[in-house]
């Protein structure tokens, strides 16, 4: 009687475990807070140290926003790049998994108090990715994918060379992997991407702008103030028009614009209002610095960015220094540039970089610094035609390119791949 009576217990223990909801399981998870935003949608706050190596330097939460499918499905993490973005993720619909799409640490709602900007670096980063991972597992029993789009997918690259046993593929879109402060690969892109009619045409807008200053500014100095745009971070208006002129042909191949759009000989109405449209003054608000402000720490202290020739202008560029670099670090704080880690990620994904899939836009400016996976990797690679920082998505690559995916990914995970859901 007493073994009937045992065996109804443990049937029913196993019945209960197995019918535990989403809820339960995150509320048994140690340092994670979480409030319920829809059906099955949660936004959880984990409780992360701010320094990895050493606790006792104190904790932060890290906000992510959980979508909960089922506790067998596979699992997604968006490793983004900045604060949190809410668009569907691809990955996460064509495998009908769980999607944890996690904020990067010091920015939005992830920022410790104080801020001690040493400990914004790619190994606490990507440790705070690895306890998430390892919370999580606690509930999940599926596969796990990372995936993440432009820094985010350079996180995702770094978050699996330093675990590279965290996930069982990683999918970086669009994701440069800068290996120098200044990265001069992006010069050599300017200079030959597309037509020379079209470059010169870009150049032609530049200098255009850069030859009627006087009234250029002037017309911008009310369409800031209209905006409610402020420049202190970058020293007035001036040094705002003079980075935004240079940055213009970064953007116009960086999300796509056409060539056929650009003025030519139209009134100089027609010129700012490619200039704003193409780059804006937007971009160089200090609202918008101080958002970024923690990327371009990154990129200042370990990732590497760009910066711009100014040559070709002559004397044109007046606000400026020669050459100037656009990582506008925090200010008050100094910054040694340390490359470590991107060139031991680079050599380690000649070797090492199995299961990954990769895509950019071949007329995306940051696919200059893009990773080319060798042939000693299991690896998929995209570099779309036609396609730029915006659009190169699963979604718009070809049928066989489609389905080539389709088959690794199902091979790679042992799930189903749905690519009729995007």
């Amino acid at each position: 009687m007493k073994r009937i009576y045992l065996s109804i217990v443990l049937i029913f223990a196993a019945t209960f475990s197995f019918a535990q909801s989403i809820e339960d399981a995150l509320f048994d998870l140690e340092g994670v807070k979480f409030t319920k935003v829809t059906d099955h949608k949660y936004e959880c706050f984990v409780k992360q140290f701010i320094d990895h190596k050493n606790p006792e330097k104190g904790t932060f939460y890290q906000r992510l926003e959980l979508t909960h499918v089922g506790f067998e499905a596979p699992n997604v993490m968006n490793t983004q790049g900045y604060q949190l973005n809410r668009n569907k993720n691809e990955v996460a619909m064509i495998l009908k998994a769980n999607y944890i799409n996690i904020e990067h640490r010091f920015c939005g709602k992830s920022i410790p108090s104080p801020l001690d900007w040493q400990y914004l670096n790619l190994e606490q980063a990507t440790a705070d990715l690895h306890r998430i991972n390892q919370l999580f597992k606690k509930i999940y029993s599926g596969k796990w994918v990372s995936t993440g789009i432009s820094k985010g997918g350079q996180t995702t690259i770094f978050y699996r060379y330093f675990y590279p046993n965290d996930v069982d593929v990683s999918f970086p879109y669009v994701a440069p992997l800068n290996l120098d402060f200044e990265e001069k690969r992006i010069y050599t892109f300017l200079d030959t991407i597309g037509t020379k009619e079209c470059r010169d045409k870009i150049f032609h807008v530049q200098k255009t702008l850069l030859e009627n200053r006087e009234e250029v500014l002037g017309k911008l100095k009310w369409f800031s103030k209209a905006s409610n745009y402020t420049f202190e971070y970058l020293g007035g208006l001036e040094a705002a028009f003079e980075f935004a002129v240079l940055e213009y042909s970064f953007s116009f191949w960086q999300w796509g614009s056409s060539c056929d759009d650009l003025p030519t000989g139209d009134t100089l109405d027609n010129y700012i209002q490619s200039f704003i449209d193409m780059v804006g003054l937007s971009f160089y608000d200090d609202k918008t610095m101080k958002m970024f402000e923690p990327h371009y720490y990154q990129a200042s202290a370990q990732m590497g960015y760009y910066g711009f020739e100014t040559k070709k202008f002559g004397d044109l560029i007046k606000t400026l220094p020669e050459d100037p670099h656009s990582s506008f670090a925090p200010k008050g704080i100094e910054i040694k540039f340390n490359n470590d880690v991107p060139k031991a990620a680079s050599k380690w994904l000649e070797k090492n970089g199995n299961n990954f899939i990769y895509i950019n836009g071949a007329n995306d400016t940051w696919s200059a610094t893009r990773v080319i996976p060798t042939k000693k990797v299991n690896a998929l690679y995209f570099n779309m035609a036609g396609k730029h920082h915006g659009n190169a998505r699963i979604k718009n690559l070809t049928d066989a390119q489609k389905a080539e995916l389709k088959a690794t990914l199902e091979t790679w995970l042992g799930v189903e791949v749905d690519m009729e859901t995007l």
